[in-house]
């Protein structure tokens, strides 16, 4: 720091170094103001930005505010009004059971004149009604036989089951499944929920229940890791997962890796699907192993441990545009920044000319792109190298900048491919369950969990992605996956079924 007491010399030599040297310290603290603000500002934004988390707390709190006001409003009987933005109620689907109960006065003769009453009509009203979920118990009965001639015995033999020797039907074990994995209820809640409805089952059954399940489900994964490698182009993620480390008490970082195949947006009927692996750790020696036989491009962010990967050849990597973009935002966001916003702007013009290519063939979406995005493209990077030079090589403006070139030459390719797309958001997609999950159940308990929750994401995510209720699908593959020939697993996927 300067010597504030320091008297201001008179030579004039002496006073220039002087003033070099203050305009240095200036410059330093206005570069670390800088960076101290856009950190604050990151941080504000963790805590109570417009995250997932955040919105649904927002929307939480909404649901306060409408049940108070609904409350009150019943209290001192007030008329309903309907605000002008409330969602228009729609009627109540037909496939809904219907449960009739007709009231009638009980007279036969009108109460005026005795005259006798006939029918002109009626007034239906329907409300829905909701029946929790119960349980029921399938008695299985096997008759034994015996001959009367010469004493031979006989009896049916008792159908495979998703767990030998054990409680649980496969609709039981699909509704934990789903519970946990799409619906992110951790196994003690559903122990609770059990309970009661009088069901005593322990949340170390449920445990060994979901455990077995996913091994018996397993070849069906690893089904549908092969269909997402067999595409021309893939999305690929990962995020961090806790795992307990054993004899520690304490945990460690793991990660579930996500790859995605979603060929819908250039007008391909190949049913989109998303695979799952999980590693204890984030070397990246697990997507090397993951990616053994792919060959293609790979949609990706900037994680080095995916270079090994492009520098073998077999697969060519895609940019996300969307991390370009999240970069600029934070700080104009932090900053206000005019340089950020033009370049979100200039940003916002590519997925301009994405929304109109979006269904066409791939070769429509060349020509779309060749007309109307590689000018805009092109004078994005152009734009961007003029910026740099004109402010501090250290802020995080400059990063953002140095950031965006670097990812922007890798992802020019999409110029050229119909197949590819201008960001990564499908595999960032597939992470969000996980994201909200393991908001709940804080971590796995091992390995072998690991692998059990990447194999029912595989499954639950997939069915999801094609429109295939989870729940339904997992209850008919269960009860028949027992007996299936391990080489026609593929005839059970979710896009195969029969609604």
């Amino acid at each position: 720091m300067l010597d504030v007491a320091k008297s201001l010399p008179e030579d004039p030599d002496e006073l220039r170094q002087f003033t070099a040297l203050l305009l240095a310290e200036v410059k330093s603290q206005a570069m670390l103001i800088e960076k101290l603000r856009h950190q604050l500002a990151g941080q504000r934004n963790h805590r109570f930005g417009t995250s997932s988390e955040n919105i649904e707390q927002l929307q939480l709190a909404l649901e306060n505010s409408e049940i108070a006001v609904a409350k009150m409003t019943a209290k001192l009987r007030l008329p309903d009004e309907e605000p002008k933005d409330k969602p228009k109620r729609r009627p109540i689907p037909d496939h809904i059971p219907r449960m009739e109960v007709e009231l009638t006065t009980g007279d036969d003769d009108c109460t005026q004149c005795g005259g006798g009453l006939r029918r002109l009509g009626e007034d239906v009203t329907e409300e829905l009604e909701y029946v929790p979920g119960r349980f029921i118990v399938n008695r299985i009965v096997r008759p034994r036989f015996a001959c009367s001639a010469c004493e031979a015995f006989t009896q049916a033999a008792l159908p495979s089951r998703p767990i030998e020797r054990g409680r649980p039907g496969p609709g039981l074990l699909a509704h934990v499944l789903v519970n946990k994995y799409a619906d992110h209820l951790p196994l003690y809640r559903q122990s609770g929920i059990f309970e009661r409805d009088g069901i005593d089952i322990d949340r170390s059954t449920l445990a060994d229940w979901v455990g077995k399940s996913t091994a018996l489900l397993e070849p069906l994964a690893d089904a549908i890791g092969r269909h997402v490698l067999a595409g021309h182009a893939i999305f690929a993620d990962d995020t961090p997962v806790k795992m307990l480390a054993p004899g520690t008490g304490k945990t460690a970082t793991a990660r579930l890796w996500a790859y995605g195949r979603d060929e819908r947006p250039w007008g391909s009927d190949v049913p989109p699907a998303s695979w799952y692996q999980f590693s204890p750790d984030r070397k990246g020696q697990h997507p090397k192993d993951h990616l053994t036989r792919y060959q293609g491009w790979m949609h990706a962010d900037g994680y080095p441990g995916f270079e090994d990967l492009y520098h073998s050849g077999d697969i060519r990597e895609v940019a996300c545009m969307a991390h370009v973009r999240r970069k600029f935002v934070d700080i104009h966001r932090a900053q206000g920044s005019a340089i950020a916003d033009e370049a979100i702007g200039r940003i916002a013009q590519l997925y301009a000319v994405e929304k109109e290519a979006r269904g066409s063939p791939p070769d429509k979406r060349v020509e779309l792109r060749q007309a109307k995005a590689k000018l805009i493209y092109d004078d994005l990077e152009a734009w961007l190298h003029t910026q740099l030079p004109s402010i501090s090589g250290k802020s995080p403006l400059a990063g953002a900048i140095r950031y965006a070139l670097t990812r922007m030459a890798r992802l020019r390719h999409y110029l050229d491919h119909g197949i590819l797309e201008l960001d990564n958001n499908t595999a960032e997609r597939a992470m969000r369950s996980i994201a909200i999950g393991r908001k709940n159940y804080l971590f796995v308990g091992s390995q072998t969990g690991g692998k059990a929750a990447a194999i029912a994401y595989t499954l639950i995510e997939t069915a999801k992605l094609n429109g295939i209720d989870p729940q339904a699908w997992l209850t008919d593959t269960l009860a028949r996956i027992p007996d299936y020939k391990i080489n026609r697993v593929d005839d059970l996927l979710p896009w195969k079924t029969t609604p």
